[in-house]
């Protein structure tokens, strides 16, 4: 069928719907249709570099190119970049002032999530956390394992880690499952703990994957993207924004999105509507299966002064719609400290073409705003770093 020449999948799923061992509480019929769209990788050729969309007055270029794959970005204080290559298993810095100038720091299976603190380099494995001083070179002196015990990843084991306003290390741990009843209640969280590693707490749960997140600056609250489930459709779930506060619940695996019911699930010892009215509500949505990645507020000087507070996210790209989301950098606007808006900041890196219809020169992932007020973004299909810088 034309569908499979696309590389695109559709089904039907048909009530009796799947459900746990409980009583059918929920009696109802639903049909949905999903599709697999793949988009075909290309180079990231000056020419195509150059046809990005961007707001007037913003520029992009390569900063550092054949980096692998390269995911989480953190910044240390004297500017250099750090950078996670979780297929590789390593950390390499990068010169502020000259992507070729490069070392790998660390070789340590599946690390991914990466955070600066108090001169010391924190890094998160699958099950481990770990720290290790920055030496004066750049290199890092002896590590330390802090953590060895984070529960099993399954489905979303990349896990991120970040210093609050508090001074406590917080950690994202994404369920294991695109939607299912979690037997450890540390998945689908975001904890925290000491820097040294004891009096881990869940901070909030609900949350299946908020890989991105970060303290906003001033208020210092907490915000988060947080990926919505597959194979609900096109346009379900979308993507979630919002604000993590300490004792809240947001949905996640009973009600996704704005109030959308997962008639798959039935809540063990209480209902869907009094798990809903229990739970919190995004406040801004973005298309769904775009899937969120690195977010950071934006507290630099370079970009006009509309942008001061703003936050920027990765959108890695959808497997899961027809046609493709993604594949784009978002700013999420805030006024008078509270989001109003979400909008393509960096766009064109999906186009039309290929055996599935499209095709994509990168996969966003890494995002951090640099010393001069610029912001990296992270390539992790080609293995680039793009800079992106605005001229006054």
């Amino acid at each position: 069928m034309h569908l499979a020449r696309r590389l695109a999948l559709s089904f039907a799923l048909v009530a009796p719907l799947p459900a746990s061992a409980q009583a059918l509480r929920n009696p109802g019929t639903a049909t949905i249709e999903a599709h697999v769209v793949k988009a075909a990788p290309l180079d990231a050729t000056p020419e195509r570099i150059a046809g990005l969309t961007l707001p007037p007055g913003f520029r992009i270029a390569a900063f550092a190119t054949g980096l692998g794959a390269p995911r989480v970005i953190a910044v240390a204080p004297d500017g250099a970049l750090y950078v996670s290559d979780r297929d590789a298993g390593t950390v390499t810095r990068l010169d502020p002032t000259d992507g070729a100038k490069r070392q790998v720091v660390l070789k340590k299976p599946d690390v991914h999530g990466l955070a600066i603190h108090d001169g010391r380099l924190f890094f998160v494995t699958v099950k481990e956390i770990f720290s290790a001083p920055l030496r004066p070179d750049g290199s890092l002196g002896p590590e330390e394992r802090l953590v060895a015990d984070l529960p099993d990843a399954g489905q979303h084991p990349n896990r991120t880690i970040g210093f609050g306003p508090d001074g406590w290390l917080y950690a994202s741990l994404g369920s294991t499952c695109n939607e299912c009843e979690e037997r450890n209640p540390e998945n689908a969280t975001v904890v925290r703990m000491k820097p040294d590693g004891t009096g881990r707490e869940i901070v909030a749960s609900g949350l299946r994957n908020t890989i991105g997140f970060d303290w906003q600056p001033g208020t210092k609250a907490l915000y988060g993207w947080d990926d919505g489930v597959d194979w609900l459709g096109d346009d379900a779930t979308p993507e979630e924004f919002n604000r993590i506060e300490p004792g809240k619940k947001y949905g996640w695996p009973y009600i996704f999105g704005a109030g959308i019911k997962n008639l798959y699930r039935e809540v063990p010892k209480s209902s869907l509507e009094q798990w809903d009215k229990d739970s919190a509500r995004p406040l801004l949505t973005w298309t769904a299966h775009a899937s969120a990645m690195q977010f950071v507020f934006y507290d630099g000087g370079q970009f006009p002064a509309d942008y001061k507070g703003d936050g920027f996210v990765t959108m890695h790209g959808s497997w899961n719609r027809n046609p493709p989301s993604g594949y784009e950098v978002l700013r999420v606007h805030f006024e008078n400290g509270a989001p109003k808006s979400v909008t393509p900041f960096v766009s064109g890196f999906l186009t039309e073409g290929g055996p599935s219809g499209w095709q994509r020169f990168a996969r966003p992932f890494g995002l951090a705003v640099a010393r001069d007020g610029s912001l990296y973004l992270g390539d992790d299909q080609n293995g680039v770093i793009y800079r992106i810088s605005h001229a006054k």
